[in-house]
């Protein structure tokens, strides 16, 4: 007991005087003062800061991040080109080759000339291109296999030329054929067959012999088309 200012004294009261003056018994006294202190316990715990690691420590420093970079897309090698090799060889087919190659050096990674090949009419030092392609013939053949052209401009007269070069109607196929004014798909196809069937046209005068080429159309024709050979 202690003696406050004043000199009054206050007592505490015993669990038992406690009970007497709540009228319960002196358990149910202890069993309270139990729970309010498990509950301050309890509320403590739950408002304390947690202790654990320095999120400083857990996340990494920005500077300390490597962020991959992707590199520059591969470029095409300079020094390298691509040739068409066909005809009598032992590989024939597109074959990559060092920029400054010669046909011989085309033959040999076609897997050299067949027996058949007519070695005569090859210029084996001749220099080669990319894109390019070589014919090896055979002793007899005449000519080499067509070559369909697939750029406008290509200087077989195929096709029309950017310069406004003419039009070959004897072997301009049917693609090429409807660059010519009013030639649609249609009237390209009857040209082809006209020329199949009848041989090539000694005059651009005759594509009126093609069904559906009148005076008219024949005028818009004539200017842009010849029969010449390349």
């Amino acid at each position: 007991m202690g003696t406050p200012p004043g000199g009054r004294k206050f007592a505490v009261p015993s669990p038992g005087a406690l009970a007497d003056r709540l009228g319960v018994s002196p358990v149910t006294v202890v069993v309270g003062v139990l729970a309010v202190a498990a509950a301050a316990i309890g509320g403590w715990w739950a408002l304390r800061t947690p202790a654990g690691p320095d999120p400083a420590e857990i996340l990494p420093m920005a500077g300390s991040v490597e962020i991959p970079v992707p590199g520059p897309s591969p470029m095409p090698d300079p020094g390298r080109i691509v040739v068409d090799v066909v005809g009598a060889v032992a590989r024939p087919g597109l074959h990559e080759l060092p920029a400054t190659s010669r046909v011989a050096d085309a033959v040999e990674a076609a897997g050299g000339l067949t027996a058949e090949a007519d070695r005569m009419r090859l210029n084996l030092a001749e220099p080669l291109s990319d894109g390019s392609r070589l014919w090896v013939p055979a002793v007899g053949e005449s000519a080499g296999p067509e070559i369909v052209p697939v750029t406008a401009g290509a200087g077989d007269g195929s096709r029309a030329g950017a310069a406004g070069a003419p039009l070959n109607v004897n072997i301009a196929d049917a693609a090429a054929l409807e660059e010519l004014p009013g030639i649609g798909p249609a009237l390209a196809v009857a040209i082809v067959e006209h020329r199949r069937r009848s041989g090539p046209f000694a005059t651009v005068d005759e594509l009126v012999e093609v069904s559906g080429i009148g005076p008219v159309k024949l005028e818009q024709i004539r200017p842009l088309a010849t029969v010449d050979g390349p």
